[in-house]
């Protein structure tokens, strides 16, 4: 359960805020007065009467159906008697209001002027006693009225379009808001439901917020001892641990003012509107203090000063920083204002930005390790429905290099599984199908591969498994399965241990393994394939690592050329003999394990062709069909061995019909089909 603070409001499912809702909008109001006082303008001026000629009066008022006349000298004004009037409405009543807006008359008549017109009216005044009223002109009235009802109306207009251009709302930032702060604003906690008790998995993270909390909620304890409360921290990580959740938990903990926006919002193509908004952020920020500013993606703002100047001209993106670096720790220092900031490339950000007093704290968040990886499986296992066999302890280890996101993603993919067989419950299977589609992709055993091809990726995966089983520090092997998935052909999955330090020889293994398969296809056909690229792509990367990034080599001895702040993108910090020797040195480790891979399959030429040939038969063996063909394991693994429930026996004499992965695959080698010259892209499983 969420805990509860005293001023803190219900958050759970089943309380959750309630959304305001959708407010009537007055310009609608105003639109349609104007529209009617239009209208009742125009029927005037056009008099919503009946016209009539002399003659027609004339005989209208010897037929009693005049009760009253008014006149200005050239217009009369003709209104009926009741009765008259409840003839032609049919017995209906007579808008009397609606007539009282304008002239209220039956018809209307035009007077000539110069004609005897107005004494023959008089005449008939005094024969038939029907009311006569001279009214003298007054067209000021109706012209005032027009005036009135037509500036109305460009005013209302007028305030409708800025309020469009204008965005419609706090911070719009279109036309007119254009400097204005896009930040999102929570104010004490409210709009989000995200605690700490939903952040699993960055225990050393969540402690430190924590802190950051605690500061805001009681800064006397601290203040008292002289202790001044941090002005920032900075969230470092890889994509997908968690950086953007844990300052949605700050928010929802802190119970006080969160500004919560990403560092694109202060890009505009307007010189001058980013460190417009970076001064309004924290103007506005100040105002509500102590408050909470949250910048996701700092880095879109925070890069280094200096590089890919633009010929002096003047930078946006610099002056944005310049403010913001001003406002973090400037002259007008703002107290009780904390800034949160996320980046995966801490590296790119400018050294000034970095500084004590700016941003205090780094807090690195890094992968979940399986304690970790358990905990954010409970965290999301909670709303899916699954049964007795899932258990959390095989999958948290079955799933190493995998970040909060990608857990989440495995169990929404799952429940997935589960709902297209139409389950009610979620099963341990279908957590191991949706492992294998987030590695490896879809499975396609539709498609269409010839015989050849298919004894060809038969052999480079079993190169693999016989490889990887018989050398020492190779990571345990799983399954191997010659099923097309994604864009690979085949695939080896493996489980890698999680070492917080890797020697020389340990490396060296891992890439013999991974040139077994292409060692395979020499052995048995005399000839390779462009099946080996992702392999290939692997080792170079790994024997220039080990050769000119962790000193592992003799020949050139304990020196790095790892550049870690990406100073040296365009320069090379060796010269072009010390060059040479690396590119002769990663040749020779390469060849060094391609090599060692071939004497090992050709010594066990016999283990290979078995295992081949179990795969042809089955297209998927697991641990238990290579120990049984091979013999078990001459090395043992540092990795704890993993218990879980058996979901499905291994392939021995029919083909398996479901693939459940018994462990997590550490890499996808794979085997391209009808590659292009130069080799064939595949996928890496371990990403």
């Amino acid at each position: 359960m969420d805990n509860k603070t005293p001023n803190s409001k219900p958050t759970g499912s089943g309380n959750k805020p309630a959304k305001p809702g959708r407010q009537m909008n007055f310009y609608w109001v105003y639109a349609i007065v104007a529209m009617f006082l239009l209208t009742m303008v125009m029927v005037g001026e056009s008099g919503g009467q009946r016209e009539v000629q002399w003659p027609q009066f004339k005989q209208m008022v010897e037929q009693g159906k005049v009760e009253r006349v008014s006149y200005n000298g050239s217009q009369a004004n003709i209104y009926y008697t009741q009765a008259v009037r409840d003839s032609l409405s049919g017995g209906q009543s007579d808008p009397q209001l609606l007539k009282s807006l304008y002239s209220g008359a039956d018809a209307s008549m035009h007077i000539p002027v110069g004609d005897d017109y107005q004494t023959d009216l008089k005449h008939l005044q005094e024969k038939h006693g029907f009311e006569l009223r001279y009214e003298p002109p007054n067209e000021w009235g109706g012209q005032i009225l027009q005036w009135v009802i037509f500036l109305g109306l460009m005013v209302i207009v007028w305030m409708f379009l800025m309020r469009r251009l204008g965005g419609g709302a706090p911070g719009g930032g279109q036309i007119f808001n254009i400097g204005k702060s896009k930040a999102q604003i929570f104010e004490k906690g409210e709009g989000t439901d995200v605690t700490f008790n939903n952040v699993a998995g960055v225990d050393g993270a969540k402690e430190e917020l924590q802190e950051i909390v605690d500061f805001l909620k009681h800064p006397g304890k601290y203040t008292e001892l002289g202790a001044k409360i941090p002005k920032g921290a900075l969230l470092v990580g890889p994509p997908g641990t968690g950086k953007t959740l844990l300052a949605k938990a700050v928010a929802g903990e802190a119970q006080v003012p969160f500004f919560s926006l990403s560092g694109s919002d202060f890009v505009e193509m307007f010189v001058g509107v980013g460190a417009s908004r970076v001064r309004d952020l924290f103007k506005q920020a100040k105002e509500k203090s102590p408050a909470i500013i949250f910048i996701d993606e700092i880095d879109a703002i925070g890069r280094a000063r200096g590089k890919n100047a633009n010929f002096g001209s003047n930078d946006e993106r610099e002056n944005t920083l310049n403010q913001l670096l001003t406002e973090m720790d400037g002259f007008g220092t703002n107290s009780g204002v904390i800034i949160l900031a996320a980046t995966n490339r801490a590296d790119i950000l400018d050294k000034a930005l970095m500084r004590a007093g700016r941003f205090d704290r780094q807090i690195y968040v890094d992968m979940p390790d399986v304690n970790e990886r358990k905990a954010i499986f409970d965290v999301h296992l909670k709303p899916i429905k699954t049964d007795s066999s899932v258990d959390v302890d095989f999958l948290s280890k079955q799933t190493p290099g995998f970040s909060g996101a990608d857990i989440a993603n495995v169990c929404n993919e799952a429940a997935l599984f589960a709902a297209r067989k139409d389950r009610k419950l979620v099963t341990h299977q279908d957590f191991l199908d949706a492992v294998d589609r987030i590695i490896g992709g879809l499975e396609k055993r539709t498609k269409i591969i010839t015989v050849n091809e298919k004894n060809t990726i038969a052999f480079h995966e079993a190169g693999h498994a016989v490889v990887s089983w018989l050398v020492e520090f190779a990571s345990p092997l799983v399954k191997v399965s010659i099923v097309p998935r994604g864009q690979s052909l085949g695939a080896a999955w493996y489980l890698p241990e999680e070492r917080a330090i890797t020697t020389t020889e340990q490396i060296f293994d891992e890439m013999c393994a991974a040139l077994g398969g292409r060692a395979a296809e020499e052995i048995m056909f005399g000839k390779i394939s462009t099946g080996a690229l992702s392999d290939l792509e692997k080792v170079t990367k790994q024997a220039y690592a080990m050769v000119s990034v962790y000193g592992l080599n003799e020949r050139i001895g304990n020196r790095s050329y790892y550049d870690s702040r990406g100073e040296n993108s365009f320069t090379k910090p060796y010269s072009e003999e010390t060059a040479r020797i690396i590119d002769e040195e990663v040749s020779a480790v390469i060849e060094k394990a391609y090599d060692r891979a071939k004497d090992i399959l050709a010594t066990n030429r016999d283990k290979l062709e078995a295992l081949a040939q179990s795969l042809l038969k089955n297209e998927v063996i697991f641990k238990e069909d290579v120990e049984r063909i091979l013999g078990a394991r001459p090395f043992a693994s540092a990795t704890p061995a993993l218990t879980g429930p058996a979901t499905e026996e291994p392939a021995t004499e029919e083909p398996a019909t479901e693939e459940p992965a018994t462990e997590a695959p550490e890499s996808g080698d794979t085997l391209e089909r009808s590659a292009p010259e130069g080799g064939a892209e595949e996928p890496k499983a371990e990403e």
